[in-house]
């Protein structure tokens, strides 16, 4: 009897679950079926036309405006040296100073010439004067004032010849002063004291370059040249008012603007290129000759164009350019762009983008072409730019 009994209370507790599961599935909403996820979020800018000034990069170094090199015009041993290496000098200062002593006597000579000779012309002229007055008597031939007056005119050209080497010893003492040809920054001293110079050597005794104005030859092939120079056919393109902007050799931007100023006007035969000329003002001192730098000088300006941010286009298989465009359907298009260059952290599109049209910028690795998405608009390509480090922090 006592095992009949079991079962009856067991199928009562399932039975009486039964009845609360309905009562509380009669009292829950309905849930609803999706057809789908929704559609993924991405940010997006929109792009107009503009009108973008184009530039070229090109490499060059920095040349001093003027270079002089300090060389002795006489022979002699150095005496004092006047200058600090690596100051300012001014045209005119003294450099150096050569032992005179030999060149003194030089000069004291050719004085003592000088003076011979006006007194030899003084008793030439005297005896000139008494045969013709000798000859108005006919005491004396007229030879004998020929010669008087022949004796006379050469006493007269001795004087001059004295006088003349009488310069040219001054001009030898002066030159054992050596002064500063030019001004500028003067470079170091090349001898010292005691040293035995000589007129015409090879070595200079210093060098001096002025680099308050500075050029920066860059280098530019004849193809890029010949654009140029198509695209500016109505205006002299070396004497523009557009700006040359220089990057110096840590990345940073110079900040004195420069102009274009001269071209070479042939074509290397060997590299194929041709040595532009720019003229920048340095007040600072900042560009030495010889630095190695960049500029970016304005080539043509284009309407029509777009500036795309960088991080939106990517690289196809081909390495063609292509970006995410969002059509008026939400759908994503894949677009193939034609790309003129590049403008800070922008591309200059030309071609595969119409007005109004809106890029992905973020969220394109859930936005794959053919999807449909939510895209919201960021303000422009710089606020975009400027969210992403604060995003990142």
């Amino acid at each position: 009897m006592k095992s009949t009994d079991v079962p009856f209370p067991r199928a009562s507790k399932i039975l009486a679950g039964s009845i609360l599961i309905a009562l509380l599935s009669a009292n829950s909403p309905v849930v609803l079926a999706q057809d789908g996820p929704p559609p993924a979020a991405v940010s997006a800018v929109e792009v107009q036309p503009q009108q973008v000034m184009l530039t070229a990069t090109l490499p060059g170094r920095v040349v001093a405006a003027a270079v002089a090199e300090v060389r002795p015009q006489v022979n002699g041993i150095i005496t004092e040296r006047y200058f600090t290496e690596g100051s300012a000098v001014e045209q005119g200062d003294v450099l150096y100073k050569i032992d005179s002593a030999t060149y003194e006597a030089t000069v004291a000579q050719a004085q003592a010439a000088v003076a011979q000779a006006r007194a030899q012309y003084k008793a030439a002229e005297r005896e000139a004067e008494r045969i013709e007055e000798l000859n108005q008597r006919n005491v004396s031939t007229q030879r004998e004032l020929d010669e008087a007056i022949a004796a006379r005119d050469v006493s007269a050209a001795s004087i001059a010849v004295a006088e003349a080497q009488l310069r040219s010893a001054e001009i030898e003492l002066d030159r054992t002063t050596i002064v500063a040809p030019l001004s500028g920054e003067i470079g170091l001293a090349m001898t010292t004291r005691g040293a035995l110079v000589t007129a015409g050597q090879a070595s200079p005794l210093a060098t001096i370059r002025n680099i308050d104005t500075v050029y920066v030859d860059v280098t530019a092939s004849a193809s890029r040249v010949l654009e140029f120079r198509r695209n500016n056919l109505d205006m002299d393109w070396r004497n523009s008012d557009r700006k040359v902007v220089l990057h110096l050799a840590d990345g940073e931007v110079y900040p004195e603007e420069g102009l274009l100023t001269a071209a070479e006007p042939q074509v290397d035969m060997q590299t194929g290129v041709v040595v532009l000329r720019m003229q920048f003002p340095n007040p600072d001192k900042l560009l030495l000759p010889g630095t190695y730098v960049k500029v970016d000088l304005q080539t043509d300006q284009v309407d029509g164009v777009f500036v795309v941010p960088q991080q939106a286009v990517s690289r196809d298989r081909l390495g063609k350019p292509t970006a995410l465009v969002v059509n008026d359907e939400e759908v994503v298009e894949l677009r193939q762009l034609d790309v003129l260059q590049a403008l800070d952290n922008n591309w200059i599109v030309q071609g595969g983008l119409a007005a109004g049209e809106r890029i992905v910028m973020e969220g394109s690795q859930k936005a794959p072409p053919g999807s449909k998405v939510q895209a919201e608009l960021m303000a422009d390509s710089d606020a975009a730019a400027e969210e992403a480090p604060e995003a990142a922090q």
